[in-house]
């Protein structure tokens, strides 16, 4: 049986929320050498990774709503599979650049 989408959408959200509360107050150079906080965004990011690969599979119209899924899911293929090349500056870019698009369009397909 296929899980609601909008399940996904809510991990989604779940996950771009705690990433905003692990980095609200954290400056690029802490973010850069916090191996606690890193590791924290890195596994969240995986969260969303996969809840998109999920949606991929299973709601790909829903995918094409938002913004570089596919880049994003690549994101989390690096973060699992590829641990020894992860480059703490391009997930804080993720974060800065990305995670705030994310989060808007998320956030309007769960409007009722």
């Amino acid at each position: 049986m296929k899980r609601d989408p909008k399940a996904y959408l809510f991990d989604i959200r779940e996950a771009v929320d705690h990433i905003i509360e692990f980095t609200g107050e954290t400056s690029p150079e802490e973010f850069l050498t916090n191996e606690l906080i890193k590791a924290a965004v890195e596994r969240k990011f995986a969260i969303i990774g996969e809840a998109l690969m999920r949606i991929r599979d299973e709601y790909p119209e829903i995918l094409a709503q938002i913004t570089d899924s596919e880049k994003i899911i690549g994101f989390r293929n690096v973060l699992v599979h590829g641990y020894d090349i992860i480059d703490p500056a391009t997930v804080w870019s993720a974060i800065t650049k990305n995670l705030p698009v994310l989060s808007k369009e998320v956030s309007a397909l769960l409007q009722p």
